[in-house]
């Protein structure tokens, strides 16, 4: 039978990609292209984030010594998880993530959705024929797209025991098998996903099993009580599945973005690691929008390991900044491992 062995969580925004040096551009995406910046429950413009919180208050960590240090913290925290993820000896892995209009489009957004074909392809993508694109974008979409495609082998029985586990526990989870196709080709299945395998499993997954939930995108964002019972669903999918396999689970995406608060971000990460389910499940909904609803990832994610012995230790934690209005990404690493202590 197939038994949950490891799980962990990662940021995978483009903070851990882009230089530094180039960290502040992003600054003209909260300035034009984010219309409205959620932060503690209620949505502001730049200019309001900014008068908000002081531009004073963020001086020194958007000095370019800070940025680097905090990229060099995250890049050893993604190299140390690589590794145990290596050392985990892994058969097949769940990979909890919310899709940004990469793999679904306008025409259907679904709560739930598990893609169970047999294979998947990761669309290549060659910054050097995109001239039309600004190059941190391609710096971006280079981490989570590898040069030519590449497809992904999926374990396709655990993918329909987790479906079917989902009906059986009330959940209406949406069957993808094909990939679908825009008229210039196949649509790729997303950074959530992408990022984990080529960053961290270094382009050559064990079989995996992506998971979509929409955490991002109104009006059927499904509350964090439900995603956590769907991790649930999904954990005992994972006993039901016959056969002698190490399962890993994973929560892609967070921490709080696009504007960064530290002490929810702390107090998170603690009930996270602590099974504090009453702190989890009391945020509101109104404070778990934009990128921080990604929050609901790593909850499912708790939700799956819920019955096992393994517990959270976290890697580290780095609030990266981007602007004098405190907006960037706190960026989180952890594993879920028996003891909670790393091989």
């Amino acid at each position: 039978m197939a038994s949950l062995v490891f799980g962990f969580g990662t940021s995978h925004g483009p903070l851990l990609t882009i230089d530094p040096e180039i960290w502040g551009r992003s600054r003209t995406a909260d300035m034009m292209e984010i219309p409205r910046i959620h932060f503690r429950g209620n949505t502001y413009s730049y200019d309001e984030l900014l008068a908000l919180r002081g531009a004073a208050n963020f001086t020194e960590q958007n000095t370019l010594a800070t940025r680097r240090a905090a990229f060099a913290d995250c890049q050893r925290a993604l190299d140390g998880l690589a590794t145990r993820i290596r050392e985990a000896r892994l058969d097949a892995m769940i990979i909890i993530g919310d899709d940004h209009y990469e793999y679904f489009r306008r025409d259907i957004q679904p709560p739930f959705a598990v893609y169970c074909g047999d294979s998947l392809v990761n669309c290549g993508f060659d910054p050097e024929a995109r001239t039309d694109l600004p190059g941190a974008v391609c710096e971006i979409l280079a981490a989570s797209c590898p040069p030519q495609d590449e497809a992904y082998p999926i374990a396709s029985e655990l993918a329909l025991e987790i479906i079917t586990q989902g009906i059986r526990d009330g959940f209406d989870v949406t069957s993808s098998e094909v990939q679908p196709v825009d008229p210039e080709g196949l649509r790729g299945i997303g950074h959530a996903v992408g990022f984990i395998v080529r960053r961290l499993l270094n382009d050559r997954p064990m079989a995996l099993v992506p998971v979509l939930m929409n955490t991002y995108f109104e009006p059927n964002q499904p509350p964090v009580r439900r995603c956590f019972e769907f991790g649930r669903s999904m954990g005992r999918a994972v006993k039901t599945w016959k056969k002698d396999a190490r399962v890993a689970v994973a929560g892609s995406g967070g921490l709080t973005h696009f504007a960064i608060d530290e002490a929810l971000d702390r107090r998170l990460l603690r009930a996270l690691q602590e099974r504090d389910l009453d702190t989890l499940l009391s945020v509101p909904e109104n404070v778990l929008q934009a990128g921080t609803s990604e929050y609901k990832n790593w909850i499912a994610a708790l939700g799956v390991l819920w019955e096992t012995d393994l517990e959270m230790n976290l890697i580290d934690y780095v609030p990266c900044y981007r602007s004098e209005a405190g907006t960037g990404a706190g960026m989180g690493f952890a594993t879920w491992t028996p003891g909670g202590h790393h091989a």
